[in-house]
């Protein structure tokens, strides 16, 4: 369902931003805070590149993976049309196709590990993150501010407009701790196109994270509220 999820969102996903190379740069900024130069970074949730492209766009060797094949193959045309090599494919983080210590650092951004449903799969992707970090590597995970977000349990989010007049906005219904996201993009052509699709999320807290973090085997982690666009979770490979 995830997989299938983003291939649909593949083709527009960058509409969503007023300025998608804008806000690459942007994020990149905020994320090379915490990367260290010449650091070979795995973002195991890449997407159509929004990280990605930005870290490698700043001189970082990037490889980037994601369940969708689609967005994986889009992020590698991106990349090249901003003149820089991000070799992508689909790979899931569960299961991450590399040898033991290959990174320097592992990043899944912009509210990837929540598609996890449970605990057992949190903690067996955590695990491959591990696994594929070298000693004193470094995990960077970013997830929505569930902490708020379990208390206010909201059923929707505001619209917003992207260019060419995209109109995104998302309704979510709650099951327990767990929601379903149904998102709305609103095209306009000659009238109003409205294309639907679906996923679900765990609202997983910032205490769940790092306890399972430190159960994967990382060292004490830390959650950075102020320096992303969303919570920041930082851990070291033990």
């Amino acid at each position: 369902m995830t997989g299938a999820f983003y291939d649909g969102l593949a083709g527009t996903y960058d509409l969503m931003f007023p300025d998608w190379d804008a806000s690459m740069a942007r994020q990149a900024s905020q994320l090379a805070e915490f990367v260290l130069r010449g650091a070979r970074v795995l973002d195991c949730a890449c997407g159509i590149g929004t990280q990605a492209i930005g870290l490698a766009l700043r001189g970082y060797e990037v490889i980037g993976t994601d369940l969708s094949p689609k967005a994986a193959s889009r992020a590698v045309v991106e990349a090249s049309a901003r003149g820089v090599t991000l070799p992508a494919f689909a790979a899931d983080m569960r299961s991450l196709p590399f040898a033991d210590g290959s990174f320097d650092v592992v990043l899944a951004a912009d509210n990837a590990l929540p598609h996890l449903l449970t605990a057992e799969d949190v903690l067996a992707a955590l695990r491959e993150m591990r696994r594929v970090l070298r000693s004193d590597g470094r995990l960077i995970l970013s997830t929505r501010d569930y902490d708020a977000i379990r208390n206010e349990r909201p059923l929707s989010t505001p619209p917003s407009v992207g260019p060419g007049r995209v109109v995104w906005f998302q309704l979510w219904h709650w099951d327990g701790d767990r929601y379903e996201l149904e998102m709305f993009r609103l095209h306009e052509t000659e009238s109003w196109r409205v294309d639907v699709s679906k996923a679900r999320y765990w609202a997983i807290t910032r205490h769940e994270i790092t306890e399972m973090a430190e159960r994967a085997g990382f060292d004490y982690g830390e959650w950075l509220l102020d320096a992303y666009y969303q919570p920041l979770f930082i851990a070291t490979n033990g």
